[in-house]
């Protein structure tokens, strides 16, 4: 199943899990090409996930292809640009780079 073939309205609320089977949390929101997702009841933790890791959805389970580690290393964080044309995070970090590096900015 390619990640463009979910109804990403319909995975809201629905369980999120990892590639060994991690329980990563419910989905919260989707938007652009990030998936919002929270765990905990008392602290309660919150992960970016970007749509196109997402390897399969059965109706219940959202599954993404990211380990525990993934979770916590890479997606804790809210995307710093919340770009919807985006591809992906790697493609909003080079479209940053290219804005830091143009001559419109100015160092202060």
């Amino acid at each position: 199943m390619n990640y463009n073939d979910i109804d990403w309205n319909d995975v809201i609320k629905r369980e999120a899990r990892g590639i060994n089977n991690e329980d990563f949390g419910k989905v919260q929101d989707t938007e652009g090409n990030y998936v919002l997702v929270k765990r905990g009841i008392i602290n309660k933790e919150q992960f970016y996930l970007p749509k196109d890791q997402a390897e399969s959805y059965d109706g219940t389970i959202l599954k993404f292809r990211l380990s525990e580690y993934d979770l916590k290393t890479r997606y804790k964080d809210e995307p710093f640009i919340k770009d919807a044309g985006s591809e992906s995070i790697e493609s909003d970090i080079n479209k940053l780079e290219e804005e830091l590096d143009s001559p419109e900015v100015e160092e202060k």
